[in-house]
């Protein structure tokens, strides 16, 4: 056995055999795979083995369908067979909630080229005779949908590894990782040691206990799944002999997906009474065996089924298959560099490898090659979830996402499982205000304050919600008045040394701040692409704070740790460092009620150490609902006598708690875009305007220089818009069409409704050379063709003069 590599991979499923072939693919020869029993081991050995492109992050399935188009190189690089049967597939819809998330995720196909289409009962009869279509009002029909061999795939990957220079161990048991002082790794196995630059942890139903070899919790918890293989069915039969397959349904009602298997069927079931699986831990002897059939669970899917698929119900059993397969607390992989760790990779919690494992091994092999995968992965990326995740919450979340896996996703929902987990110390200060609470990384949000009659609970929905006249009231204080709410949302940094600004200089790629100011910058990877939106605050020359995401806190400070130098000290103060922002043009006069200092003096975006009633506060003339305001920042335990002191000085000025539905609403009127909607790794700097922001004189190398400048010169070949938009009771979410003469030009990034100007807004992006103020488009919302015109000026305060005066 070798004793040196670049890559070992820990992990013999389809995921860690593809990652290992796409190392290979990528030019990585030196990379070897450590399997404790034989490839397939696992989850992959007793997977259904169905593939689809269909998933709500666009992302996400754009990486699902370079899986599926993956296959057929695969077959032709080894010459083995995947075993493919590209039969297609109907996802169902019983009800409008469900019919308007097919036609949501249609809308978003057609900018992703992808064919997929909607079709009536009487197609879908065509399609899928099996089916009673009774109370189906339509589906959505994807030609891509199939299934495969998983045994046959896991090999194809093997075996173009190998032939790509790698090498696999099976048979060889992993006992512990220990890092060197360089950041390389020791593999201790049952064969040998193996000295690694990079540990590469696949190790799906044992990710958990990998990880913890390395000291390292993977939020992860492997879910009991059962599906069921039927004896030989007529109908089916003479399908086959018509020289026909049946293609997928997948019926959400029902809460199954069901596919030809041989000459019957093969369903499946996400059924509400689920069951965790090795709760205390994944045995290590576990491997080919099946867990004991358990059909109480499943009695209710299975009367169902009965009822949508009546052919069931004569078909005998020809096999159970009950067996384990791991869920994130969101559903979604884990997968890139592990924040806090040198050269630890994840590529865990893929639960449907056949589907993304192909995405996920050439992400992971971009990152370790490239230095940054080609598009935007955040909703699989590790960092997604922080250190403050555990086994206790992560248990609850996994049941939820398994028992929600074909339920409707909607754009407002805020799932309950394992809330509250987090909150400040304002928690039952704002609940006793009416707080309707949502929740970002964990931590509970107000999504808007529940006045007399006005609904405790946000319903669900595709369209404008029960929360449209709670949230335009506050709209209304805040532009009329004063709003308050915390600043808790926001991930805050502090950055000190000596050698502080000239660290902000090379990783931020605006103008780094003078004391007592502070500036808007992007942070750019070297290829150019926005991995950051930053408020810089210049305390003194030894003692910045940077503001941004509170969702990408890992996200930020493993690219802060990344290029880490001496004599800077990086401090996440997120949670430790909080407070308020008041807004609106009685914000002044409440703040200077509060303090002996000149609050007149203090100039749009300066930043000054103040003494509010009793509290010591950094006061920065900035807000993000686009009016005047201030974000008032304090230690978290004098956050609740901050707020009495700003309260009681509000009550003479109507001062109105918001929430976020506000906060949200508010940005639309200055066209402000939103971290992870306008702004994200997939679009760069000059598409999305914050080229403004970009100190090119400065005489510094910073990141993403070079690629910057080089786009400077040649100009984006598209640009962010804003549009109004003749919308009837639907807004934008994201991910709309555009279009322009009867073809799709461009895509929305976000919008919604400006209760201030009271229209519809979106943004999103439109070719450079079809950019004019006033033009006239189309924007595809739930089916509907709605017109938009592009705006080119702010809705509220187009000059600025209450912002910056």
């Amino acid at each position: 056995m070798k004793t040196t590599t670049r890559v070992a991979v820990i992990g013999g499923g389809v995921v860690g055999c593809s990652v290992l072939y796409h190392l290979t693919k990528l030019g990585w020869s030196d990379v070897m795979l450590l399997e404790r029993s034989e490839l397939t081991s696992g989850s992959t050995w007793h997977a259904a083995g169905g593939f689809h492109t269909l998933n709500g992050d666009t992302n996400m399935a754009a990486l699902q369908g370079y899986t599926i188009r993956l296959y057929k190189e695969l077959e032709e690089i080894t010459g083995m067979s995947c075993g493919l049967h590209h039969v297609g597939g109907v996802t169902l819809a019983d009800n409008q909630d469900r019919f308007d998330m097919l036609l949501a995720e249609r809308a978003k196909h057609r900018f992703m080229g992808l064919e997929t289409e909607i079709v009536g009962p009487d197609e879908i009869a065509k399609i899928a005779p099996v089916t009673n279509t009774d109370g189906i009002l339509g589906a959505l029909y994807d030609p891509l949908d199939g299934h495969l061999d998983p045994s046959g795939t896991t090999h194809a990957y093997a075996k173009a590894a190998r032939m790509g220079g790698a090498t696999i161990e099976t048979h060889c048991m992993v006992r512990e990782t220990n890092q060197r002082p360089d950041g390389s790794w020791d593999v201790v196995t049952d064969k040998g040691t193996i000295h690694a630059e990079h540990v590469v942890n696949a190790g799906g139903l044992w990710a958990r206990e990998v990880g913890a070899m390395a000291g390292i919790y993977f939020p992860l918890h492997p879910m009991e799944h059962q599906y069921i293989v039927t004896d030989n069915i007529p109908e089916i039969e003479a399908i086959i002999d018509g020289g026909g397959e049946h293609p997928h349904v997948m019926d959400p009602a029902g809460e199954s997906y069901l596919r030809q298997e041989g000459r019957g069927l093969c369903i499946g079931f996400y059924e509400q009474p689920c069951k965790p699986w090795a709760v205390d831990g994944t045995p290590w002897e576990f491997g080919h065996e099946l867990l004991p059939d358990n059909f109480d669970k499943i009695t209710d899917s299975i009367e169902f089924a009965y009822k949508r698929f009546p052919v069931l119900a004569e078909a005998g059993v020809k096999s159970v298959i009950h067996g384990p397969f791991t869920f994130a607390p969101d559903g979604n992989p884990l997968v890139g560099p592990v924040p806090g760790l040198r050269n630890y990779w994840s590529a865990c919690g893929v639960m449907a490898g056949f589907s993304q494992g192909g995405g996920v091994g050439l992400t992971l092999a971009q990152w370790m090659i490239e230095g940054e995968p080609e598009r935007d992965v955040f909703a699989m990326d590790v960092a997604r979830f922080g250190d403050w995740i555990s086994p206790g919450y992560t248990r609850p979340k996994v049941i939820e996402n398994y028992q929600k896996r074909f339920s409707v996703s909607y754009p407002n929902e805020e799932l309950p499982a394992a809330r509250p987990n987090r909150t400040t110390p304002m928690y039952d200060i704002f609940s006793d205000l009416g707080a309707v609470w949502g929740q970002q990384y964990g931590l509970e949000v107000a999504n808007y304050f529940a006045q007399v009659a006005e609904p405790t609970y946000e319903t669900p929905s595709f369209r404008r919600s029960d929360a449209f006249e709670a949230t335009a009231r506050e709209v209304r204080a805040v532009r009329a008045g004063v709003g308050i709410n915390e600043v808790h949302n926001f991930g805050k940094y502090r950055i000190r040394g000596a050698g502080a600004r000239a660290w902000l200089d090379r990783i931020m790629a605006g103008r780094v701040p003078q004391p007592g100011r502070l500036s808007l910058t992007p942070m750019l990877s070297p290829n150019g692409k926005l991995i950051g939106d930053f408020t810089i605050s210049c305390l003194n020359e030894r003692d910045f704070r940077l503001t941004a995401s509170y969702g990408a806190q890992a996200f930020h400070m493993r690219w802060f740790q990344k290029h880490e130098v001496s004599g800077v000290t990086i401090q996440n103060i997120s949670d430790t460092c909080n407070g308020f922002q008041i807004a609106g043009p009685r914000a002044r006069d409440v703040l200077a009620a509060c303090t002996r200092e000149d609050v007149s003096s203090l100039r749009f975006l300066d930043v000054r150490p103040m003494v509010i009633g009793m509290t010591d506060c950094i006061v920065q003339r900035v807000s993000y609902t686009g009016d005047l305001g201030y974000e008032i920042y304090c230690d978290q335990m004098a956050q609740r006598q901050l707020w009495w002191t700003l309260w009681q000085a509000g009550q003479d000025h109507g001062i109105t708690p918001f929430g976020m539905r506000a906060m949200m609403s508010l940005r639309l009127d200055r066209f402000f875009g939103s971290w992870m909607a306008e702004f994200s790794p997939d679009y760069t700097a000059a598409e999305t305007g914050l080229d403004r922001f970009i100190s090119f004189g400065k005489e510094v190398d910073f990141i993403g220089r070079t690629a910057a400048e080089t786009e400077r010169q040649t100009g984006p070949a598209r640009r962010l818009c804003a549009f109004e938009v003749a919308a009837l009771d639907a807004d934008v979410q994201g991910y709309e069409p555009i279009w322009l003469n009867g073809a799709v030009v461009g895509f929305c990034t976000s919008g919604g409704y400006s209760h201030h100007a009271q229209t519809s807004i979106a943004l999103g992006f439109l070719p450079c050379e079809r950019v004019a103020p006033g033009l006239e488009v189309e924007i595809e919302i739930l089916g509907q063709m709605c017109k938009a015109r592009v705006l080119d000026k702010p809705l509220f305060d187009p000059d600025g003069t209450r912002l910056r005066g």
